[in-house]
């Protein structure tokens, strides 16, 4: 078990993590979400030893994870980090980045590893390819491939997938995380990206100017946000008084019908693909719901929640 607890930091004199806690069990994936500047890397940093606590303890299993004041070497053997500059050596091949920390007593078991990592990142035609020729998204897989090369007990992964084109990432995802799952490794990943936590988180850790205000299942976490500012990290979200309680309804949730107390006037239409986002005035406020077709801007419809 990952164990997180009492954690403060601050870079200078004001905090930048506030009494962080948490837990995470073996084999288990835990999305960190939130706005940009909220503590989400220089958490993950934390958890790798890379900077000395204020206040706190961080535990995999029985070893305490220590910073620089006690490892010569900041960061723990059994742990992996993937930070968003990469970090490649860009003189050398795409094979021997992957490879580097790999043991050469066998030859043969080395590469044929290094192969394997490379059709898990879709890069099995840049093996002899040096780094420095590389796109930006391509780095960033073979980045991901070295990180799994000793196949860490802990992984921490930082916008793991922020410079690769949708058409490939999607697939890159699931191989990723499915491969992370079958290999019962823990992991950590820092996301903007809503398809990586609820597709694949078991946990999400929300965090706003350096605190933690919502932890739980991801389900849990998307059906129930205690606030809009968590709501809003899924996309868009609407604010309604329902039952005399305030609700954070996804557009999805509404349903246009027939007659209902919820009268809106549509201002625009957007093709999404599957469907139509709606913008809507009701009142003062502006609501957005989903509709298969497009509906004629200055339209009254009625809205339910479903």
């Amino acid at each position: 078990m990952l164990l997180v607890q009492n954690v403060s930091f601050s870079y200078l004199k004001d905090n930048t993590l506030f009494d962080i806690n948490f837990s995470l069990d073996k084999g288990n994936i835990l999305a960190v979400i939130g706005e940009s500047g909220c503590g989400k890397s220089t958490l993950l940093k934390l958890v790798y030893g890379l900077y000395d606590l204020d206040e706190g303890q961080i535990f995999w299993k029985d070893t305490e994870v220590l910073g620089p004041k006690y490892n010569l070497i900041p960061g723990m053997d059994f742990m992996k980090y993937l930070a968003q500059d990469f970090d490649l050596m860009p003189y050398i091949t795409v094979a021997e980045n992957i490879g580097k920390y790999l043991s050469n007593i066998d030859s043969e078991k080395k590469w044929n590893r290094v192969r394997e990592l490379l059709e898990l990142v879709e890069m099995t035609d840049f093996f002899n390819v040096k780094a420095k020729n590389l796109s930006g998204g391509q780095m960033q897989r073979v980045a991901i491939a070295r990180v799994l090369a000793l196949e860490p007990e802990v992984l921490l992964l930082d916008e793991p997938f922020s410079h690769i084109d949708n058409f490939r990432k999607n697939n890159l995802r699931r191989k990723l995380f499915a491969y992370i799952k079958e290999k019962q490794i823990t992991c950590l990943v820092a996301t903007h990206d809503s398809t990586d936590v609820l597709s694949f988180a078991d946990q999400i850790v929300v965090m706003k100017e350096g605190k933690i205000i919502n932890h739980n299942t991801s389900k849990s976490v998307y059906e129930n946000p205690k606030n809009k500012y968590t709501a809003s990290l899924f996309g868009e979200v609407n604010e309604v008084i329902f039952d005399n309680k305030l609700r954070y309804i996804y557009p999805h949730q509404f349903e246009v019908v027939e007659e209902s107390n919820l009268k809106v006037e549509v201002l625009n239409s957007y093709f999404k693909g599957s469907h139509y986002l709606i913008e809507s005035r009701f009142e003062k406020d502006i609501l957005f719901f989903e509709n298969e077709s497009e509906i004629l801007k200055g339209s009254q419809i009625f809205l339910k929640i479903k």
